[in-house]
């Protein structure tokens, strides 16, 4: 079934396949969002669940002339609030390498005498500063995982803002940041602090080995990138 791009269940099924999307193709020098949601059908599987297959294009927000066209499809499974949708995509185009970028942040980061520490990214005023983008970019990729494993047909959830991130040293070559991180829920409005530890090395994933809800925030939060 053909469903017009402004449907809200489209939305939230577009909202979650980008947010995967960045999960696995994002870094601290790379994050893709939805430019333009193109075209939408569902399919009701009996017994199964509800799927949407979505035509999307997506821009880096570092570089809006850099764009990928993607197909998607997201499962959501029937009656199961505890199994993490299915999603599945296809990108159609070339990304730019991060590869010098990723370097320049990730010695850096070794390099600090002191493990950084840092809050409100962004600030009240919506800023980022240029030596926290990095973190900000890297926050905003893992929190897909978190998302994508909250997520539900009637829920929307996105990254408002970094509450508090540590780095922490390891003996390894990966580098470790202890996020608690806002989260927007767009259907009720709440807000929901949530802790994440994200490991990340050049030419890798960024991988999140630990999250959990935190008790309820009352008050708002700065916007997304």
């Amino acid at each position: 079934m053909e469903l017009p791009p402004s449907r809200v269940p489209v939305s939230r099924a577009a909202a979650l396949a980008e947010g995967v999307v960045r999960l696995r193709t994002g870094g601290p020098a790379r994050a893709l969002r939805l430019r333009e949601l193109r075209g939408a059908r569902a399919e009701d599987i009996k017994d199964v669940g509800y799927k949407f297959y979505l035509e999307l294009e997506l821009e880096d927000v570092l570089d809006k002339d850099c764009a990928v066209n993607c197909t998607a499809e997201v499962l959501y499974h029937l009656g199961n609030k505890n199994s993490a949708p299915d999603v599945q995509f296809t990108l159609e185009g070339e990304l730019k390498s991060t590869e010098e970028a990723d370097h320049e942040f990730y010695t850096r980061m070794r390099s600090l005498e002191k493990e950084l520490v840092a809050e409100n990214i962004p600030d009240s005023h919506g800023h980022v500063s240029p030596e926290l983008q990095p973190l900000h970019l890297l926050a905003w990729v893992a929190s897909g995982h978190v998302i994508w494993q909250n997520s539900t047909e009637n829920t929307q959830l996105q990254l408002a803002q970094i509450q508090h991130v540590k780095q922490v040293k390891r003996s390894d070559e990966d580098l470790q940041f202890d996020f608690v991180v806002l989260l927007h829920e767009m259907v009720s409005q709440e807000i929901i602090p949530w802790e994440m530890t994200v490991l990340w090395h050049p030419g890798d994933n960024v991988r999140v080995t630990r999250h959990r809800r935190q008790h309820r925030h009352p008050s708002g939060a700065a916007g997304t990138p």
